[in-house]
């Protein structure tokens, strides 16, 4: 069954909407700039703009056709793909407190952007960059330290 791009973006925005006013609706900590509203607010922010986007269509220009949807390289995995995701977070469970948050982190966006299809000219560069910035997010937006491990943080 296939849904049009219209009822999935709309389901988006308001899946986003209701994230973002139960969000908004969480009480203020005392003594903190960024309180626990502030990523129900932004994630709910993010689903409502890409959600009227999907449903506007903006983008669909740039689809691929499903015909040419294989992946370059030599990881021609298929329907096994769908089990990269899992599999990277059982690899983030076991790994992330021997070799620390940056470098599991730079493995899992490198693997997972090479297995979905990316090329190794621009998974290596996400990898490198994708970690630092969830780190730095993380570290001083959120506050919540992340396991440091063999490469520790410039921050």
């Amino acid at each position: 069954m296939h849904l049009s791009d219209r009822v999935t973006g709309g389901v988006l925005v308001a899946l986003g909407a209701a994230a973002a006013i139960a969000g908004s609706r969480l009480p203020a900590v005392p003594g903190q700039e960024v309180g626990p509203a502030a990523f129900p607010l932004l994630i709910g922010s993010g689903l409502v703009i890409c959600g009227a986007l999907i449903a506007f269509g903006i983008g669909r220009s740039f689809e691929v056709p499903e015909e040419e949807e294989a992946p370059p390289g030599p990881w021609r995995l298929g329907g096994l793909r769908a089990l990269v995701p899992p599999a990277l977070l059982l690899f983030y469970v076991l790994a992330a407190d021997r070799l620390g948050f940056l470098l599991t982190g730079a493995v899992m966006v490198f693997v997972a952007a090479f297995a979905l299809g990316a090329r190794p000219r621009l998974a290596l560069p996400l990898a490198i960059v994708a970690p630092l910035l969830v780190h730095l997010a993380f570290y001083k937006l959120l506050r919540v330290p992340l396991p440091e491990g063999l490469l520790a943080a410039p921050w």
